[in-house]
């Protein structure tokens, strides 16, 4: 049984140097380019994973859990009654708790603002850095290119052990894995080609339906993967046709 409650916001933005690096704040430096600061592959939505990324952060932390749907309804997300002490996951959660609502539904509403707040986050922790232009000189663009790549490399690192060698996974290194899976992004973000990259995008794709995490965490994270993956596979195949 889940239980609503009201949730206390007000964290300044000091207070998100104390706080636990983010998933999502990886996966941003993930599909970021780190020169032109904008996403590597322009067909990418970032702020569907994003929120993906997010919402798994709080179904491990316990915060919400997936409601099963039936014959005639889909499966919910619902607010577990447990605060969040971060102020970023703590506005994505502020989205469930409003009511029970589809996986989907949530990730629509959960990326609204998220990427420039992950952004920020970076840019105070001196990886990212924020630049302002203009688009044939007319229209107003904010870029984040890399400041420091030293945590980038350091989570490539940890998804090329787990991916390419064959290590075990933490939480952290799934949830990057399944969501990389779902936007097909496994060779790219590793730079794998061939026998590799195959048996690497194999391996996210296991990852993300195995027993990494308790039955309930994996249920609701195998959700936000298939909310990832739904724009993806419209997007291929409306390129595939036109």
């Amino acid at each position: 049984m889940f239980r609503i409650c009201a949730f206390r916001f007000g964290a300044d933005a000091s207070s998100v140097d104390d706080m636990e690096p983010l998933i999502a704040e990886d996966l941003l430096l993930l599909l970021l380019d780190d020169e032109k600061g904008t996403a590597a592959a322009t067909w990418v939505d970032v702020g569907t994973p994003l929120a993906a990324a997010a919402l798994a952060e709080l179904a491990m932390h316990g915060a919400i859990g997936l409601e099963p749907g039936s014959f005639l309804s889909s499966a919910k997300l619902r607010a577990s009654g447990r605060t969040e002490p971060d102020p970023t996951l703590a506005r994505v959660l502020a989205v469930v708790a409003e009511k029970p609502r589809a996986v989907s539904s949530v990730v629509a509403r959960a990326q609204k603002g998220l990427r420039d707040d992950l952004a920020q986050r970076l840019v105070g922790a001196g990886v990212l850095r924020r630049e302002e232009d203009r688009v044939l000189g007319l229209f107003p663009r904010t870029t984040w290119p890399a400041a420091d790549v030293q945590r980038e490399a350091a989570v490539k690192e940890r998804l090329r052990q787990v991916l390419v060698v064959g290590a075990e996974p933490d939480e952290r290194t799934a949830v990057l894995a399944g969501i990389l899976g779902s936007l097909d992004r496994v060779p790219q973000t590793l730079d794998l080609r061939g026998a590799e990259a195959r048996e690497a995008k194999r391996r996210a794709k296991a990852i993300a339906q195995g027993d990494w995490a308790s039955k309930a965490v994996s249920e609701a994270v195998q959700a936000m993967m298939m909310a990832v993956m739904t724009p993806v596979i419209v997007t291929t195949t409306a390129g595939s046709s036109s």
